[in-house]
């Protein structure tokens, strides 16, 4: 029996563990969310976004962000997976 959960179910585990990180990876990307900040506040300076929208998003993007580290933070000593 425990044979069985060394070769079947430890490598199933670790597998869903390792994409459960990767996908937490691409959800909370802090990277990409700031990205969008700056992206948000061209288009403001460039005319193409009203100032309370830019005001609007530039409020989601900052939650998000604040969360999205929030998650980095507490993924820190988990698996961390090179691309």
């Amino acid at each position: 029996m425990f044979i069985i959960d060394d070769l079947l179910v430890k490598p199933f585990l670790s597998l869903v563990d390792i994409i459960h990180t990767m996908a937490l990876d691409e959800m909370y990307d802090t990277d990409a969310i700031r990205d969008d900040i700056k992206e948000n506040r061209l288009l403001y300076e460039v005319g193409e976004r009203s100032e309370d929208e830019y005001q609007r998003r530039k409020q989601e993007l900052e939650i998000q962000l604040e969360l999205a580290q929030q998650i980095q933070e507490q993924m820190r000593g988990r698996v961390e997976i090179k691309q």
